[in-house]
């Protein structure tokens, strides 16, 4: 029996390559490059449209468990993931090109998948993921709506930050560290003193937005806030914020600088680094006009400006299962952003689980049990909760997961220990073959 994946985004290409690896004849449609959606830029799939950032890589975050959880149980983003990572000290980050581009050749080069290059307008009968994005085109999402009965979508926005070339960074008056000298020193810091950061918030907060149909402040996504907005919020924002200097200390005068702009590497190449936390949706020259103002970005090239877009998504607590599958047909399913879970690697997760719960159905196995113990167990557990009134997209977080019996002081060490706990669970359960 063939199972049809719609969308060849993150969460797509790992539903896809989860149900060819057990041996199911996957149809796989994305309709780049016939059509492109206005935040995409790359031909390829598994596109990395905001950071080039997986975000933590360490066990007592959250993430950083989902991504352990994930690598043990083969999870081609991860696999990718890891071999094209850049340097950015305790995060896991890509080359977005190179990512991209492997994911690609490994989902075009598998015998079990066949990619279909074309648009898909309406909900196809199953078996199928239907895992088209936030960015899903008018069309199947206004179909979408329809097979669900539903007149409306959830919907926020979210932005991306703007990229510069690495060679115009002033390194006179910038310098390589790590936050906390944790790792190596990946990423370049840019100072401002108080009188700069002042005159920096002045013009971040009067500078000319660019105009985005239905935007308002309040319907940001928290976790992709644009930078403008968060300054708006108050004068120190950013400086507990993307701005945070604590942790670094400034070459140049031996002391913590007032606040600090990080740029992260977003290439292998090393010659294009993306300013951290500088979601933006202002017009392209007020870009240029405000973040030149930083004194090492005095002459910065941009190469990529941000920009914003909305994100569409499901009630899923009212839609959907654990598994992410319709609760009228098993064999419906969705994955990614669209069901309301937040972020590269939570996207990634919702792919892997609804692949594995709907090639158990095809091939009449039992369905896998990811308890709520574990981070993916979690996540399906959280998108599927009847309970939650006013859903809204998250990342990946301990509080979703379920506490220890016994109780830990330190969250460090609380972490760990169900970080453990959890990855004794999913080593089982690969043991099992799930």
């Amino acid at each position: 029996m063939k199972v049809k994946v719609i969308g060849a985004g993150l969460a797509g290409s790992e539903a896809a390559w989860q149900l060819a690896q057990r041996g199911i004849d996957v149809e796989l449609y994305e309709m780049k490059p016939k059509k492109m959606s206005p935040a995409h830029h790359s031909e390829d799939f598994a596109e990395l449209v905001c950071s080039n950032s997986l975000r933590g890589d360490r066990l007592e975050n959250a993430v950083g468990l989902l991504k352990e959880e994930l690598r043990r149980c083969g999870s081609l983003i991860l696999e990718c993931a890891e071999a094209t990572r850049v340097e950015a000290g305790g995060c896991l980050a890509v080359d977005r090109g190179g990512f991209a581009k492997m994911v690609t050749e490994k989902i075009k080069s598998h015998p079990n998948i066949t990619v279909i290059s074309e648009e898909v307008t309406e909900v196809p009968e199953g078996p199928v993921i239907i895992a088209t994005g936030p960015l899903t085109s008018d069309a199947m999402s206004e179909a979408i709506g329809k097979y669900f009965g539903e007149t409306d979508y959830l919907h926020f926005f979210d932005a991306a930050a703007p990229l510069v070339t690495a060679e115009s960074i002033d390194m006179d008056l910038a310098w390589w560290q790590s936050r906390y000298d944790r790792g190596t020193p990946d990423y370049i810091n840019c100072a401002l003193d108080k009188e700069q950061y002042e005159a920096f918030i002045r013009e971040l907060t009067t500078a000319e937005e660019a105009e985005v149909h239905g935007f308002e402040d309040k319907n940001v996504f928290e976790g992709c806030m644009p930078v403008e907005v968060m300054a708006r919020r108050g004068f120190d924002t950013l400086r507990y914020g993307p701005l945070k200097p604590v942790g670094l200390v400034d070459p140049n005068t031996g002391k913590e600088p007032y606040a600090v702009v990080q740029l992260r590497q977003d290439n292998a190449a090393k010659s294009v680094y993306n300013l951290v936390g500088f979601q933006t949706h202002l017009k392209f020259g007020e870009q240029k006009r405000v973040f030149s103002m930083i004194p090492a970005l005095r002459n910065a090239e941009f190469v990529r400006y941000g920009v914003m877009h909305q994100n569409t998504f499901l009630q899923s607590p009212k839609l959907l299962d654990k598994y992410y599958a319709d609760r009228r047909d098993p064999l419906v399913a969705f994955a990614g952003q669209m069901t309301g879970v937040e972020g590269y690697v939570e996207s990634t997760a919702s792919g892997y689980l609804a692949a594995v719960a709907m090639a158990a159905k095809v091939q009449g196995r039992e369905l896998p049990d990811f308890p709520k113990t574990t981070a993916i167990g979690a996540l399906g557990l959280y998108i599927s909760d009847g309970s939650i009134e006013n859903f809204q997209p998250m990342n990946v977080n301990f509080s979703i997961i379920a506490p220890l019996e016994k109780r830990i002081r330190k969250k460090a060490e609380k972490n760990l220990a169900i970080a453990n706990r959890s990855l004794e669970i999913i080593d089982r359960m690969v043991a099992e073959g799930i």
